[in-house]
């Protein structure tokens, strides 16, 4: 299935599995760019040593493009993309848009940029930067999110920028991909159901807790760090809502400590991305911003479910399998080809 998406990355299906924390390494990225996806590592959990060591072995385990999300106020932003350009990954994507010279250094050396932003005017701005495709997320989609339906918020992106539009945000099989190219994307980027996945790392009790879930087993908490976040409800987050500011913050200056030691940054690479953060974010959003990284991993890598937090999309209550990367892939562009054709026969 050919788009401007896969002439731009070549890659054989417009299908992206985002870079998400704690979850995208080398394995679930390996399996997606084999079975002709494209697939993100997520660097903002790592170490820059740890990133390149990720850079490597999935490159050993594919030959195939993938991409890399990285953080671009991290304090070490420029030195990554040194990376990315040394080791030749096809994509570098971005939570956080760009700044208009990264775009151009990363452009130059022939990485294919592709910003994930929330709102037009945002892809405008990327666009007018040099941005080769961007990846819109409506308010279905897990993790940090919008108010804005995927509906609505993909037309309007569409007639905003002439440059290719990933659509991400409630999708999870052939019909939506159809219904994304039918909008005028070149395809579609899926977190939550790569992360049930069996190529995905998340323990198995964890991917249970996931499955068999109602549509109405999210909710968009701005307890976690701050900023709209939607996660599977449980009894944490229940807590979390119920918790007051100053319980917020205290839980924030623990795991800010707790990143701190994991990640190897220093206070000071800390205290001036938070500065960076800063442009965007109230003092309380910073200070609470430590939250996240610490208990998204306490869940997706531990596999504690009581005492951290499972980012998901509402299109968990769609999913009742764990099929492996090829067969989910190879699936939703079966059905969404027979889709088409059937639409073009009326």
């Amino acid at each position: 299935m050919r788009t401007a998406l896969t002439e731009l990355t070549g890659i054989a299906h417009p299908v992206v599995q985002t870079g998400m924390g704690w979850v995208a390494g080398p394995r679930l990225v390996s399996a997606t760019a084999e079975a002709g996806g494209l697939g993100i590592l997520a660097s903002a959990t790592m170490t820059y040593d740890e990133l390149e060591a990720a850079v490597k072995e999935t490159r050993s385990r594919t030959a195939k493009p993938f991409g890399v999300n990285l953080r671009a106020d991290a304090d070490d932003a420029e030195r990554r993309v040194g990376l990315l350009i040394r080791e030749s990954v096809k994509v570098a994507s971005f939570a956080l848009a760009p700044r208009k010279e990264m775009i151009a250094r990363l452009k130059d050396a022939g990485v294919v940029v592709i910003p994930s932003i929330g709102a037009a005017r945002h892809a405008e701005k990327v666009a007018s930067w040099g941005a080769d495709a961007v990846i819109v997320q409506g308010g279905e989609g897990g993790g940090h999110t919008g108010g804005v339906a995927t509906t609505l918020l993909l037309p309007s992106v569409l007639d905003a920028v002439d440059i290719p539009v990933i659509a991400a945000g409630g999708f999870f099989d052939g019909r939506g991909l159809a219904a994304a190219l039918a909008y005028g994307a070149a395809g579609i980027a899926m977190g939550t159901r790569f992360l049930l996945t069996r190529e995905s790392t998340v323990p198995d009790a964890v991917k249970e807790a996931y499955l068999g879930r109602g549509l109405n087993d999210t909710v968009v908490t701005r307890k976690v760090d701050g900023m709209p976040h939607r996660v599977l409800r449980t009894e944490l987050v229940d807590g979390l809502e119920r918790s007051g500011a100053l319980t917020g913050f205290v839980r924030a200056a623990r795991n800010a400590r707790r990143f701190q030691r994991i990640t190897g940054l220093s206070w000071r690479s800390m205290l001036r991305e938070g500065l960076a953060m800063k442009q965007e974010r109230t003092w309380s959003q910073v200070i609470m911003a430590a939250n996240t990284p610490m208990l998204l991993r306490a869940g997706l890598v531990e596999g504690d479910t009581g005492a951290g937090v499972l980012a998901s999309g509402q299109v968990v209550g769609l999913l009742a399998d764990l099929p492996t990367v090829a067969e989910l892939i190879e699936g939703i562009v079966a059905d969404a080809s027979g889709i088409c054709a059937r639409l073009g026969t009326l």
